[in-house]
């Protein structure tokens, strides 16, 4: 059984900003099927919002329309679940409680951060689910 990962927005901006790395290979292996992404309307909209944003798209090495097919393919290999409990309040940044109860919906395994530490001492403890960065992942 594949592991069930949520990947945070600051790891698919880093793989649509650099031309390799651990952010893009964690996005290329869930594309290949190594890993089986979740997806929810928060963390969807959360990435179609970032990802055209001006500022994001100037430094970006794809055009609008790779971006797109990038967003629509790993619509397609993700699993989408629906969260019906908001696990409220847990994390010091609010904005971040979404990756938490999407993950615990799916029962994710892993959400995949650049920001780790924006998971530390958190109200709730998932003993269950890993916070980790890419790297750590990929290396796994």
């Amino acid at each position: 059984m594949k592991l069930r990962i949520v990947i945070d927005t600051s790891v698919l901006i880093s793989a649509l900003l650099g031309s390799n790395g651990a952010s893009r290979e964690l996005i290329r292996c869930c594309l290949e099927g190594k890993y089986q992404p979740l997806m929810g309307n928060t963390l969807f909209l959360e990435y179609e919002s970032v990802v055209f944003r001006e500022e994001i798209r100037t430094k970006c090495i794809l055009t609008e329309t790779e971006i797109l097919t990038l967003l629509e393919s790993l619509m397609h290999v993700s699993l989408w679940i629906d969260v019906y409990y908001l696990w409220r309040p847990n994390l010091r940044d609010e904005s971040d409680n979404h990756l938490i109860e999407l993950a615990i919906a799916g029962n994710a395994q892993i959400i995949a951060t650049k920001n780790v530490n924006d998971f530390l001492n958190s109200d709730l403890i998932f003993p269950n689910l890993s916070i980790l960065k890419p790297e750590q992942i990929i290396k796994s």
